[in-house]
């Protein structure tokens, strides 16, 4: 499996889609100070006004700032707005 891994993202970066995600892989975009998009998320490990946990693939983002609220929840796709001071990713050790 871990071969398999490094084979797809050798063909990503012959390929040169240094701009696309690769499969299963999740994205964050930040639109400003206000709106944060996570595609491809686990669910919500923490939930606050202040600090919002999203588990991914390879640890949590931790999105923290004022009035911070989920807009939008899907499988795929989840939205949070409000005042974004800091995102993070905790990475999980292995």
């Amino acid at each position: 499996m871990v071969q398999k891994k490094h084979w797809i993202r050798y063909l990503a970066d012959g390929a040169e889609l240094e701009g696309e995600p690769l499969p299963g892989v999740p994205v964050v975009e930040l639109a400003g100070d206000s709106r944060v998009l996570i595609e491809r998320h686990g669910g919500v490990t923490e939930y606050s006004r202040e600090r919002i946990g999203v588990k991914v693939r390879f640890g949590t983002v931790c999105i923290c700032g004022c009035a911070l609220e989920l807009t939008r929840m899907t499988r795929e796709q989840l939205v949070i707005s409000g005042r974004i001071d800091c995102v993070q990713l905790q990475r999980r050790c292995r």
